[in-house]
């Protein structure tokens, strides 16, 4: 079992900066791929990015790169999302999930956390 629990959601003005978090706990949290994903109202939930295990494979949509980061420290066994740049059609709850495989797909993931409120003012 892994459990994850998203952070650092918030009100920002549009062109601005978030940074989320995604604590994950659980014996064998760090070998699993964590994604981030995004729905907004009225929505299907849609892919953001996804980190490896190692950190060596990353992958993002195309509506967030160049403008978002992902990265993890297993140390901490937590995972980030920088974005910068924000836009309105960035408003969305945001979920990080933990994959046995390298996906983009919500059926690939099998554990969820309970999302963070994201919200840019125009």
């Amino acid at each position: 079992q892994v459990q994850l629990v998203e952070s650092g959601g918030g009100l920002v003005q549009a062109g601005g900066s978030l940074r989320l978090s995604c604590a994950a706990s659980g014996r064998t949290a760090g070998n699993y791929s964590i994604g981030w994903f995004r729905q907004a109202p009225g929505k299907e939930r849609e892919f953001v990015a996804v980190i490896n295990w190692s950190g060596s494979s990353i992958f993002y949509d195309t509506s967030v790169k160049g403008r978002s980061t992902i990265s993890r420290d297993n140390a901490k066994n937590t995972v980030y999302l920088q974005m910068n740049s924000l836009k309105a059609a960035d408003t969305a709850v945001y979920y990080c999930a933990a994959a046995g495989t390298f996906g983009i797909r919500p059926h690939d993931y099998d554990y969820w956390g309970q999302g963070t409120q994201v919200t840019v003012s125009s």
